[in-house]
């Protein structure tokens, strides 16, 4: 991915609110304390937020959530965001851009979780109204959502880097049985709406508990195998079964859940993609959850 010359600051945002959004041209522009990967977020106000995408491969996600979220919203049982606004390209920035309400909360990445059997029922509780939402018309898998929600065998090339990468410092049998067990199946049902990104980053946490689910724009309809990585990222024992147990899946996607989230740990691992350093430290322990995860 080329690297984006482009400079996206509080100076930035506020230009391009007040010439194309007047009525909120008065309000602070401060950026978030953690922005995420794909976007560049600020604060507008108390009340809203701004999100920019970072880089063209990012850019379509802006249309997308402004037309899906508004319908998936009042089926589902958490507050996820909703778009007031939506920018267009102006003062060298390149691609549309969004207004959107602000939720409160702290990301479950880094807060404080009371219960964490109850959060993992709770996460399988909205991931079960998501899938039952009609998916007529929804987005495919494809580049644009870095295929998720579609199959696997995608990520295969670099499933196998990995594995040679890593013959040194992992059970390479096991991590190949995990990811050839997975392709043996297959979603045959119909399709499902996804979020694509479930992590503790996306997850909404107050007074202990999750309160919304955030950053849909790698929403599709699909598979729903790639949601199920918090069983392994942040759920186990009770929590996992929890989890594991409300959901209204066959073992298929269990297996290919595992594999793909397998995959996702072990190409940090081996230095595929770039990642920071708590990144990567978590992907060992990932690694070791799936493995130990396998009966």
């Amino acid at each position: 991915m080329e690297v984006n010359p482009l400079r996206i600051d509080a100076g930035l945002v506020r230009s391009l609110v007040a010439a194309q959004f007047p009525q909120w041209k008065e309000l602070p522009v401060q950026p978030v304390a953690l922005s995420g990967w794909d976007n560049r977020t600020f604060h507008l106000g108390d009340q809203m937020l701004v999100r920019l995408p970072s880089a063209k491969e990012y850019a379509f996600q802006v249309e997308k959530e402004h037309r899906w979220l508004p319908k998936l919203a009042p089926q589902l049982p958490l507050p996820i965001p909703v778009p007031l606004a939506m920018g267009e390209p102006a003062m060298g920035y390149p691609w549309k851009w969004s207004v959107y309400r602000w939720l409160e909360g702290e990301t479950a990445a880094t807060a404080p979780i009371d219960d964490l059997k109850k959060f993992a029922a709770d996460l399988a509780d909205f991931l079960n109204a998501l899938q039952k939402i009609d998916p007529e018309g929804g987005p495919l898998p494809g580049p644009e959502n870095f295929y998720r929600g579609g199959q696997i065998k995608v990520y295969e090339p670099e499933m196998l880097q990995a594995l040679v990468l890593l013959k040194n410092r992992i059970d390479v049998e096991a991590a190949r049985g995990v990811w050839e067990k997975a392709l043996a199946t297959t979603w045959s049902r119909p399709p499902v709406w996804i979020h694509g990104d479930v992590s503790g980053g996306n997850l909404l946490v107050q007074k202990g508990e999750l309160r919304g689910v955030i950053d849909f724009g790698q929403v599709a309809i699909g598979d729903p195998a790639c949601d199920l990585s918090m069983a392994w990222t942040m759920f186990s024992g009770e929590s996992r079964e929890a989890f594991r147990s409300k959901l209204c899946l066959d073992e298929g996607t269990w297996m290919r859940g595992r594999a793909w989230t397998l995959w996702k740990a072990m190409i940090i691992a081996a230095g595929l993609v770039g990642a920071n350093a708590a990144e990567s430290k978590q992907c060992w322990r990932i690694i070791g959850e799936v493995l130990a995860d396998l009966n």
